[in-house]
């Protein structure tokens, strides 16, 4: 989401309500982290314009990097090849901008949450761990090795691979520890982070798809834009679907 990433574990279709898992990082978040950088070294930067600005820059610039340490030398080291020019026309006056460190330092508070916020420190990987930890343990293993990505925030080059990475980094060392406390190696565990040619937009592809049954049992579960307006979101946490297991 724009505002916060939600974690929600499903097993056999069913949503585990109980260890969903909301985090404050998010597309508006990384953007306003850009925002912020851009203004400490650019004074070509439109103040009047600058959130949109720094919404385009990141969605034509940003990248996940392996290692942030390694990526700030390569920058040093050869500017020219990685800092991009990003141009613009804000109430008839031109400017342009270099784009450096941004590039790579917006996505990743997802995985180093304290560069933009010492209140949060919590990186993304360890939060899908605490998640599929926290549910049934008969659904873990499936968990792991089916993690699907959706919406924009994860459309970053290279989001998938580092997300994967930073899992099988934690998994791996509590199997490390196991092995250490029992003396017995445990099964290996593995991990999966799926993505796929609409993960930009899956929240939308489910609504449609779930909209367009014609089946008569959801039609008789559907609230009208009426009762929508009248309640508020709160009425479709109150239908015939919230049966035993699911939280809508």
């Amino acid at each position: 989401g724009d505002g916060v990433t939600h974690i929600i574990p499903v097993a056999d279709g069913y949503v585990i309500g109980s260890c969903i898992k909301h985090i404050p990082i998010a597309g508006k978040k990384i953007t306003q982290f850009i925002q912020d950088l851009m203004r400490e070294r650019e004074p070509n930067l439109p103040r009047s314009d600058a959130m949109e600005v720094a919404r385009r820059i990141k969605e034509q610039y940003c990248y996940c990097c392996p290692d942030m340490a390694k990526e700030f030398r390569k920058y040093d080291d050869d500017p020219m090849k990685w800092i991009k020019k990003h141009a613009g026309e804000t109430k008839g006056q031109r400017w342009e901008v270099d784009v450096a460190y941004e590039r790579f330092l917006g996505p990743e508070i997802f995985f180093n949450p304290e560069i933009s916020n010492p209140d949060y420190t919590v990186p993304l990987p360890d939060q899908i761990d605490k998640t599929v930890q926290q549910s049934p343990i008969d659904t873990r293993r499936g968990l792991y090795k089916n993690i699907c990505l959706s919406g924009g925030s994860t459309m970053f080059k290279d989001f998938g691979r580092r997300l994967e990475r930073g899992i099988k980094k934690v998994v791996n060392e509590r199997l490390r520890k196991s092995e250490e406390l029992s003396g017995h190696k445990p099964e290996p565990v593995e991990v999966n982070v799926l993505s796929h040619p609409f993960q930009r937009f899956a929240v939308w592809l489910g609504g449609s798809i779930l909209a367009g049954d014609d089946r008569a049992d959801f039609n008789t579960v559907v609230h009208t834009r009426e009762q929508y307006e009248e309640y508020g979101p709160s009425i479709v946490r109150h239908n015939k679907m919230c049966f035993s297991g699911i939280t809508l």
